[in-house]
């Protein structure tokens, strides 16, 4: 009889971190199914079904074919609608051939860390927020450096505190909308107060569409 081997996954897999809202979230079920009335505020995820309109047209699409393999980056009248969004409302200008369309958050803040930073590389988060920020820093090899979003501050980004946590090592910042007015003076205190090396400042919008 043949030894089975052990499967030995690289190093690198140890630095990887769990999505622990789902954990968290399979003990506010337990509690659900014994009878405890549960506010869910573990999962990121609105509070309602999904609207009968989209239902609808999600349906409707499928019945005229759309059932096959499409662009990579998204179809073309997506990109446009997105990008005259995003141009519409945020402080950037954004053109369709800058956007790609990608399943769920997670995919493009991984897709971006692994494209941008380098081992040894810092990276400021901010702190609390998404699990995956520091996961996937940590996962590069790079530094995972929070900024604390204090509750005297209503979670707001300080924006002396970040200026003292930017060195030349930082190679992108993480800012979470809906936290906008400040986030723009972030975003400006990067653009003009010694912009480290080719340093990245990708804002999330995850949160923000969840609010508006």
């Amino acid at each position: 009889m043949t030894k089975a081997h052990e499967l030995r996954l690289a190093k690198r897999m140890a630095r990887l971190g769990t999505e622990t809202a789902f954990e968290v979230l399979v003990k506010a079920r337990a509690l659900e199914a014994k009878g405890r009335d549960i506010v869910h505020l573990e999962i990121g995820e609105p509070d309602f079904d999904t609207p009968g309109n989209i239902i609808k047209a999600a349906t409707d699409a499928l019945h005229k074919g759309f059932t096959h393999y499409g662009p990579s980056a998204g179809f073309p009248q997506l990109r446009e609608s997105i990008a005259q969004y995003v141009s519409e409302t945020r402080w950037i200008d954004a053109t369709p051939e800058e956007v790609v369309v990608v399943p769920g958050g997670k995919p493009i803040i991984f897709f971006t860390i692994l494209a941008l930073v380098e081992e040894g590389d810092e990276v400021i988060y901010p702190n609390p927020g998404f699990p995956i920020y520091e996961s996937m820093i940590n996962y590069m090899g790079a530094k995972a450096v929070p900024i604390q979003l204090r509750e005297e501050m209503d979670f707001r980004i300080d924006v002396d505190e970040l200026e003292g946590l930017i060195n030349d090592r930082t190679k992108l910042i993480v800012l979470n909308s809906p936290h906008l007015r400040h986030d723009r003076l972030a975003y400006g205190l990067w653009r003009n107060a010694g912009r480290p090396r080719d340093a990245c400042c990708p804002p999330d919008d995850q949160l923000q569409l969840l609010h508006r």
